[in-house]
């Protein structure tokens, strides 16, 4: 990385101290390809990559919410920085970057096209930032955060924060921060575009983001066409193209794997990675856990000591051996083993209540939801169901497709929810996942937790620079979020990618972030 200018450390160095490893295990390329940006160069028409992907879009492509990660994985869009194997900032859009004082950073643009053939500009960069600024719900990288981008020149980028943020590199890496061209903010493109991107005020990345691959259309939640950027920055993609289907049912994915209908198959049940050929299923260590969210806000589970009740109900150790199958370990906390850093800081819970009696357990009817997107939450959902109404609960159960529930989970339609999410997802920050997940305006917040302690002690680990005090600091604030019984964290997963033997290239990315790349092929 180069650095700013004369006599400044390059940004990595910059950071070093304070993002150091985040992450056992590496990120890696299967097949002994890097598939970094510039490992395209010069590529020739090579097949298109067919990938089956778990998840379809659920919120029209917007960048600020989950399909952000969906572009993302797509080789689609990019931000100003992204996350290298370690968990730091790595360049992206940005070439370097360096702090200017406690709350302002500049970034240095390097030389770069969008997808409809404009300039990658200062004043392009500072708009899309503002228009992620300005989304409502507001992304979940920008939890907590108030932030103004200004062009400084043509190729720099001056980001401001309302208060001191040690991490924003950090941060810029997240899915939802994407650079779009400014066409994007505009009507859609006729044809491919993205339908309703006007219409609903969300900016369109049909055609309109920076990555080695360009959406050229979107079939619903079907399947989606994409044909490489000839003129990516970070070389010619090998493969021509994507055609990626959106197969809900983990079976089917395997099946589409295991029949060469398709060359890469994400999510494949641990109950069929045994049966794929050899060398097929790939496992890929990750930060991923497996929770249930308690509603904190409304029903049976507004009561502290249900809570606790229903806590001591559940054994995690069944799932990660008989559901799993191994390929997860017991639920420990927010954070699992794949945060090196976790265990050896993690404190016991704080200010938990009493587990109330199995008579006023007793009769106790909640409703129970999940989506099969993954295949293993369903049956983590029934074990649940019936560890629960052994200690006297009654539980009806919901199973639906993850782009039909998560709303109505988010919404509080429910008693209790089973979800697995990456927390190192949105922004590579501990510290961030706490604050969209489990304050009073987190905007990820399932369990619909409101605790002033809570908000607190993720205010105070926000404010800590050191990153050992950062560390613990977050530690101590999952403390105070298990302590009020809103999550029962149930295993730390390994997830299974299935990967044919005749691709190369394949990202095993540990943050879920990446699947394809530049010298992604077969």
């Amino acid at each position: 990385m180069r650095p700013a200018h004369r006599r400044r450390p390059a940004a990595g160095l910059l950071l070093a101290p304070l993002l150091a490893p985040l992450l056992t295990g590496c990120f890696a390329a299967d097949g002994g390809s890097s598939g970094a940006p510039g490992s395209g160069s010069g590529a020739s028409d090579g097949a298109r990559l067919r990938i089956a992907l778990a998840f379809p879009p659920s919120e029209n492509l917007s960048p600020y919410g989950a399909d952000a990660t969906l572009l993302s994985r797509l080789g689609v869009t990019e931000g100003l920085t992204r996350l290298d194997g370690n968990g730091a900032p790595a360049p992206a859009l940005a070439e370097s970057w360096r702090r200017e004082n406690g709350r302002s950073w500049l970034f240095t643009l390097r030389d770069a096209t969008f997808q409809d053939g404009a300039p990658v500009t200062a004043d392009a960069v500072a708009a899309a930032l503002t228009h992620a600024t300005d989304a409502t719900p507001v992304p979940t990288a920008l939890a907590g955060v108030k932030l103004t981008a200004q062009a400084s020149g043509d190729r720099t980028v001056r980001v401001t924060t309302a208060t001191a943020d040690p991490v924003l590199p950090l941060r810029l890496a997240g899915p939802s921060l994407a650079v779009l061209s400014p066409k994007a903010y505009g009507k859609p493109s006729e044809g491919a575009g993205r339908k309703g991107a006007a219409k609903t005020g969300t900016p369109d990345p049909v055609g309109h983001a920076t990555g080695p691959f360009t959406l050229t259309k979107v079939n619903g939640s079907a399947s989606a066409t994409l044909d490489r950027f000839d003129d990516y920055w970070g070389g010619r993609a090998q493969a021509s193209g994507i055609d990626a289907k959106f197969i809900a049912d983990g079976t089917a994915r395997a099946n589409a794997l295991r029949t060469g209908e398709e060359d890469i198959a994400e999510a494949v049940p641990v109950s069929q990675a045994a049966s794929l050929p050899k060398g097929v299923a790939r496992e890929v260590p990750t930060a991923r856990t497996t929770s249930l969210f308690l509603n904190t806000r409304s029903g049976v589970f507004a009561d502290p000591e249900i809570r606790a009740a229903a806590r001591r109900a559940i054994d995690t150790s069944v799932l990660a051996k008989n559901v799993y199958e191994g390929y997860a370990d017991p639920g420990k906390g927010v954070f699992g083993p794949a945060l090196n850093w976790a265990e050896g800081l993690r404190q016991q819970p704080v200010g938990r209540a009493e587990p109330a009696t199995a008579a006023q357990v007793k009769g106790a009817t909640v409703t129970l939801a999940t989506y099969d997107n993954r295949p293993e939450l369903p049956e983590v959902a029934q074990v649940l169901q019936q560890q629960l109404e052994k200690a006297g609960f009654t539980v009806e159960l919901t199973v639906r497709e993850s782009s039909r529930i998560e709303s109505d989970a988010l919404a509080g339609k429910f008693d209790a929810f089973v979800g697995a999410r990456n927390t190192m997802l949105d922004t590579g920050d501990p510290v961030s996942v706490l604050a969209s997940d489990y304050t009073c305006d987190g905007t990820y917040n399932l369990a619909l937790l409101c605790d002033k302690a809570v908000d607190r002690a993720v205010a105070a680990a926000d404010t800590v620079a050191d990153p050992e005090q950062r560390r613990r600091a977050v530690m101590a604030a999952e403390a105070r979020i298990l302590g009020t019984d809103a999550v029962v964290p149930l295993v730390h997963q390994r997830n299974v990618l299935g990967v044919a033997t005749a691709v190369r290239g394949a990202l095993l990315d540990p943050y879920e972030r990446a699947l394809v790349a530049p010298g992604t092929r077969r």
